[in-house]
C-alpha cells in the first residue's frame, strides 16, 4: 500500500533533518501520556503494520492474558521536539491503538473522541474548541511553594514565571500549536495559556502536548509546573475553560443567529446544545473532574461553578456565553467552565460533545439564564422547578452519577466506563480512609 502524503512528509523530514528517535505518544484512560521510541529504519513499516507493545502495563488498557496491542502512528501529528538536541534529534507522533487483528481498541481514549467526531459529522457538524488552561509553577514537586506573588494580569519585573510562560509559548508555536494569549492568573504563581480555536481532535492532541511542554520548560529552570486542580487552600484553583462551537460543512457557525428573539445571538441549535451540556453535566463530571482534588476546586468558590446554570456574563455559571465580539458570526460560542486541566482531554471533549449532540437530538429546551448569586438565594424546590441541578460535591457523588449513567456508558463504551468506575472507587476509598492534617489539627487536641 502506498504511503499517504503525510507519511511521505514524515519520512522525508526524518531523513533530511537527521531525526534519530521518533517517539510514539498515546494516553492511558486517565490521560497520562505514554511513550516509546522507534528508530528511522523501523518507521516506514509502522505506518502499515503498527508497533506491538504490552497493553497490560498501561492503566486501563488490558489484562495480562490479553496484553498484545498495536500502536499506529498518525503522521499528521508529526512534530520535532524543540527541547531535545538538534543533532540526532527527536520527533513525536500521536498514535491510535488497535487490537492484534487490526480492529479499534475500545479502551483507546483517542478512539472514543473519534467516535463522537464521526457522530457529529453524520449530523452535519464539525466541533471546534479553544481551551483556557490554568496551572501553577512551584519550586519543586513536593510542596506547593509559589515562585511569585502576582495576581490576575500582573506584570512584575524580573519575574521568573513570566519567562517560563514565554518559553512555553515559544516552544508550543515551534511545534505548530498556535497560542492566542497568556497571562498571570488570580492566585500566586498561577498562570494561563490559551490555545487558538481548532478542531476538537487536534486540540486534544495539543492539550496533551501543552501539559508536557509546560513541565519540560519548568524542569529546565529547576521548577515544577502543576496542573493539579486545587493545590493551595484559600486560593483559586485551576480550570480548563473550554470554548466550543459547531460549524456546518460549509464553514458556517451554526451557533449564531442574529435574529435570536432573546437577543443572545444564539441559534436554536446552540440552545439545544447548551441544554444538553447542562442536563448531562452531573453525569460526565467524573470525566471532566476526575480526581478527589477536583472537587476541592468546585466547592470552594473563586468563580468555580457549583450548579448547572448558564448566563451571558456571570463567570460563576457553569456555561457562559462570551460577548467579546457581539454580532460576529465566527466568534459565537459557549464556554464550559467546570472542567479542570487534569482531565483526559480526549474523554472530556468526547463527553461534552456527546452531551451537546444529545441536546440537539432530543430537542432539550434551554431554561432562562440565571446567575450564581440568584441560584444561591433559591430553595432546593425552586432550583428543581428552574431545572437547576448541583454538580457533585465530591468524587464519591461523581462516581455514583457516572456509574448509573446509561448515557456515559454509551459515550465511552463498556471498557472505559467499567475501568473508570473501578479505578475511581479505589481512589475514593483510599481518600476516605486517610487521616488528614486538618483532622489532626481540629480533633487531636480536644478529643
Amino acid at each position: 500500500m502506498a504511503n499517504s502524503p503525510d507519511q511521505d512528509f514524515v519520512l522525508k523530514t526524518v531523513r533530511e533533518r537527521g531525526i534519530h528517535f521518533i517517539r510514539f505518544w498515546f494516553t492511558d484512560v486517565l490521560g497520562t501520556l505514554k511513550s516509546f521510541a522507534v528508530t528511522p529504519g523501523e518507521l516506514d513499516s509502522t505506518f502499515s503494520e503498527g508497533v506491538g507493545f504490552d497493553g497490560s502495563s498501561v492503566e486501563g488498557f488490558s489484562d495480562i492474558e490479553e496484553s498484545d496491542m498495536l500502536a499506529f502512528p498518525d503522521a499528521s501529528t508529526f512534530q520535532v521536539l524543540p527541547w531535545r538536541p538538534a543533532d540526532n534529534g527527536v520527533a513525536r507522533m500521536f498514535c491510535d491503538i488497535r487490537n492484534p487483528d487490526g480492529t479499534e481498541f475500545e479502551g483507546d481514549p483517542r478512539a472514543a473522541l473519534r467516535r463522537m467526531v464521526e457522530k457529529a459529522a453524520d449530523m452535519g457538524y464539525v466541533m471546534n474548541v479553544g481551551p483556557e488552561m490554568e496551572y501553577f509553577y512551584f519550586k519543586n514537586a513536593t510542596s506547593p511553594d509559589p515562585i511569585d506573588e502576582g495576581g490576575y494580569f500582573d506584570l512584575m519585573p524580573l519575574d521568573n514565571a513570566r519567562d517560563l510562560r514565554r518559553d512555553t509559548v515559544l516552544t508550543l508555536e515551534k511545534m505548530g500549536i498556535p497560542v492566542e494569549y497568556s497571562h498571570h492568573e488570580a492566585a500566586p504563581s498561577q498562570h494561563e495559556i490559551d490555545l487558538r480555536y481548532g478542531d476538537v481532535m487536534s486540540m486534544a492532541d495539543a492539550v496533551m502536548t501543552y501539559r508536557l511542554v509546560a513541565k519540560e520548560i519548568a524542569v529546565q529552570q529547576g521548577m515544577h509546573a502543576s496542573f493539579m486542580p486545587k493545590p493551595i487552600s484559600g486560593e483559586s484553583g485551576s480550570g480548563m475553560h473550554v470554548h466550543q462551537s459547531l460549524f456546518d460543512t460549509d464553514g458556517n457557525n451554526v451557533f449564531f443567529d442574529a435574529s435570536d428573539p432573546d437577543a443572545h445571538n444564539l441559534s436554536e441549535t446552540a440552545k439545544h446544545y447548551i441544554a444538553g451540556i447542562l442536563h448531562y453535566a452531573p453525569e460526565f463530571a467524573m470525566v471532566t473532574n476526575q480526581f478527589v482534588n477536583s472537587y476541592k476546586r468546585l466547592s470552594s468558590g473563586f468563580d468555580a461553578p457549583r450548579y448547572t446554570t448558564w448566563s451571558m456574563l456571570d463567570r460563576s455559571s457553569m456555561v457562559r456565553i462570551p460577548m467579546y465580539k457581539p454580532g460576529k458570526e465566527t466568534a459565537a460560542r459557549i464556554e464550559l467552565r467546570s472542567p479542570d486541566p487534569a482531565a483526559n482531554p480526549y474523554l472530556a471533549f468526547a463527553s461534552m460533545l456527546a452531551a451537546g449532540l444529545a441536546g440537539i437530538e432530543q430537542g432539550l429546551e434551554l431554561q432562562p439564564p440565571l446567575s450564581a448569586a440568584e441560584v444561591e438565594q433559591m430553595s432546593a424546590a425552586e432550583r428543581e422547578k428552574a431545572g437547576v441541578r448541583e454538580l457533585p460535591h465530591n468524587l464519591g457523588e461523581a462516581i455514583e452519577n457516572f456509574e448509573n449513567s446509561e448515557f456515559m456508558l454509551d459515550v465511552l463504551g463498556p471498557h472505559i466506563h467499567q475501568f473508570y468506575v473501578e479505578n475511581k472507587r479505589r481512589e475514593w476509598q483510599e481518600y476516605c480512609s486517610c487521616v488528614t492534617e486538618w483532622e489532626i489539627g481540629r480533633y487531636l487536641p480536644t478529643l
